[in-house]
């Protein structure tokens, strides 16, 4: 082999070993308070103990974006493209791509079954694949673009709570998938936004699954937990039972809407109500509040006012009938919508409104459960700065990219069919293909 051929015979496999490699993962949490950026190269999964490790982080204020719908496109394009910026900067790669985390969309999630017959013989590949199909062929979507289908459990001869049904024997394999959607146009818009950032767009996860994914443990997932995503345009919440997801609800109330309830009732700007939440409030009542006094910036240009001075027992009284009523409000939707939450699950507070003092102390009245704070615990080494739990979200993104779940349908085959009005077409539309979740999950 002569030189030129063993250079060119280099390049194949340099080539070959390049489109083999597995790509850079991208996650972007696209929030009405912040836009944050995580980014994992290949190399920073360690499947022994099942973390992570970024490669590189950013993030920027949000703009463009409010109660967790894009209302100017141009502005949070921008913002989106800061926050790859700074990521890419520090991990010293191009992104191509990325995913993003929302709440916005009015998420609904619903859950459809399907069966299939069985011959005398053990169950193989292609039965989970036919009964995957029959579910998906009853899903009807007018208005709403499907973000996630996952499997739930697996049943033979109505035996339910199967993991992996192949090889045992039956008459009859049934499955139930859980079918968690946003609106069609809340999806057209996000695209749009992130193909204006020059970036393609692979999808969009419900901000409280990947939260959940990042913040809960596996025995709070088996045994049953509520992951509470607490934003700054809305609150959502992500219900696990025997190790999957099997609810997602949202309400419209976030943090955003406490820093106004605090301007408004102090007379103050919307950018001295957020500083005077952060040092200052609370929404439990604590020792002197009634004495110690608060001041903020007036609202305004009038150089000849002064600051405005309270109590900060009148801090609390707005904060907390607001925090109270946002919990109160996402308890009912849980209890109307019939979602199978375990008698002894737990809650996980996430999302930067969860930090606020006393979140977790109203939580604990208002649904009479045990509540915890949650933080990305699947990433270890974040930053201080990026370890709270207003970053689980772009964590958990990069979870799920990594060790799953694997979903019936990917996230690009979603992305990219057309699910309006008509069911899905088992055999003609991409989200039909199973087959590659069967691969890579069983």
């Amino acid at each position: 082999m002569n030189r030129a051929e063993a250079e060119k015979k280099d390049g194949r496999e340099g080539l070959k070993a390049a489109l083999s490699r597995p790509p850079v993962v991208a996650a972007v949490d696209l929030g009405a308070s912040k836009v944050t950026c995580f980014i994992m190269k290949p190399d920073g999964v360690r499947r022994g103990d099942r973390t992570l490790t970024t490669a590189g982080v950013g993030y920027v204020q949000s703009r463009g974006v409010r109660g967790g719908a894009i209302v100017n496109l141009d502005e949070a394009s921008e913002a989106i493209a800061q926050a790859v910026e700074r990521a890419e900067n520090v991990a010293g790669v191009n992104v191509q791509g990325v995913t993003v985390a929302t709440a916005g969309g009015q998420l609904t999630s619903s859950r459809v079954h399907g069966r299939v017959s069985i011959g005398a013989r053990p169950i193989g590949d292609h039965d989970l694949v036919r009964a995957i199909q029959h579910a998906l062929s009853q899903i009807k979507l007018p208005g709403r673009r499907a973000a996630h289908i996952l499997p739930i459990a697996w049943a033979v001869d109505g035996q339910g709570g199967v993991r992996d049904p192949r090889a045992m024997f039956g008459r009859t394999l049934g499955v139930e998938l859980l079918v968690v959607s946003v609106s069609e146009a809340v999806f057209q818009t996000l695209g749009a936004c992130v193909e204006r950032a020059h970036l393609q767009f692979e999808g969009v996860v419900a901000a409280p699954f990947a939260s959940a994914l990042a913040a809960l443990e596996e025995d709070e997932m088996d045994l049953g937990s509520v992951c509470i995503d607490m934003g700054g345009g809305s609150t959502s919440a992500a219900v696990f039972t025997a190790g999957s997801l099997v609810h997602v609800e949202t309400v419209p109330v976030g943090g955003q809407h406490v820093t106004q309830d605090i301007a408004r009732g102090l007379s103050t700007s919307i950018a001295g109500a957020e500083r005077i939440k952060t040092l200052h409030g609370s929404a439990i009542a604590s020792a002197n509040e009634d004495r110690e006094m608060i001041e903020a910036p007036p609202r305004g240009d009038d150089p000849g006012a002064g600051p405005v001075v309270a109590p900060r027992s009148l801090l609390k009284g707005i904060i907390a009938p607001r925090v109270e009523e946002t919990l109160e409000l996402l308890r009912d939707r849980l209890k109307a919508s019939g979602a199978p939450v375990e008698p002894g699950a737990g809650l996980v507070l996430t999302g930067g409104a969860s930090q606020l003092a006393g979140v977790r102390e109203v939580a604990v009245r208002v649904f009479d459960r045990p509540v915890r704070l949650g933080r990305p615990r699947r990433v270890p080494h974040l930053a201080d700065a990026a370890s709270g739990p207003a970053f689980t979200a772009a964590a958990g993104i990069l979870h799920r990219a990594a060790f799953g779940p694997r979903e019936a349908v990917s996230a690009k085959a979603l992305a990219s069919a057309k699910l309006k009005r008509e069911p899905l077409d088992p055999h003609a539309n991409p989200v039909a293909k199973a087959a590659a979740w069967l691969r890579d999950n069983l």
